[in-house]
């Protein structure tokens, strides 16, 4: 039972680091394609809740798409560089959302 319990630590470790490289990439992404319109990631990221921004990032980010069309993001949003990077920028969304208790640490 130990052994199992051990493992079990172990591989929960792991997934929490590779969660949070997720979430440096989205935050560079969010600085890099963002920010200009949204404002820093701090007010970005709390635009939405954390349940919104899963939804946004659904189904091929169809809501992500959506609030940005007609606007001048809407060729990053259909984009391949938001199709490279979306995982990384809805774990760095989601974990700052306005309903987390989460601050990023810059920008």
């Amino acid at each position: 039972m130990k052994i199992s319990t051990l493992l079990l630590s172990v591989a929960l470790l792991g997934t929490m680091t590779v969660a949070q490289a997720d979430i440096k990439k989205g935050q560079k992404a969010y600085l890099k394609q963002c920010k200009k319109c949204h404002g820093n990631g701090t007010k970005g990221a709390a635009m939405k809740t954390q349940d919104e921004w899963a939804a946004a990032f659904a189904n091929d980010n169809a809501g992500f798409k959506a609030w940005h069309k007609g606007t001048k993001g809407e060729k990053y949003a259909n984009g391949k560089k938001l199709k490279k990077y979306a995982p990384h920028l809805k774990d760095f969304l989601y974990e700052y959302g306005s309903n987390s208790g989460n601050v990023p640490s810059c920008g």
